[in-house]
């Protein structure tokens, strides 16, 4: 699907419209959530020199309930805030919301598993 005002991703390759449900200032694709570096200070800015691509790496909640992006430059490694969009892959932010929950925050035995003539 092409809009009239979009850019490609230039992870997935997929049409983005820059007219973004939920926000003004679409920066990330609503498809895979990856987005280019190309905020310096503000949303909208677009005073970055930084030629990297924004990996998503998790999401966080802040103010009225309202779910947030966050992004690691692959280049420069800054960490950016990006507001979600309406139109965005839902179970990504499922799947990045989950995330910590599959990596334990100490490391612990793994139990071995129960043999012929020993308890289990």
């Amino acid at each position: 699907m092409s809009f009239s005002r979009s850019f490609p991703c230039g992870h997935c390759g997929v049409a983005v419209s820059l007219d973004a449900p939920g926000t003004s200032h679409r920066n990330h694709c609503p498809n895979c959530l990856w987005s280019r570096h190309l905020d310096r200070n503000t949303p909208g800015d677009r005073g970055s020199g930084c030629p990297g691509a924004m990996e998503p790496i998790a999401v966080t909640v802040r103010g009225e309930s309202r779910w947030v992006l966050v992004h690691r430059c692959t280049h420069c490694g800054r960490l950016r805030l990006n507001r979600t969009a309406g139109d965005d892959n839902v179970l990504l932010l499922m799947r990045l919301a989950a995330l910590p929950l599959t990596v334990p925050p100490v490391p612990y035995p793994v139990p071995a598993p129960a043999g012929p003539g020993r308890a289990g």
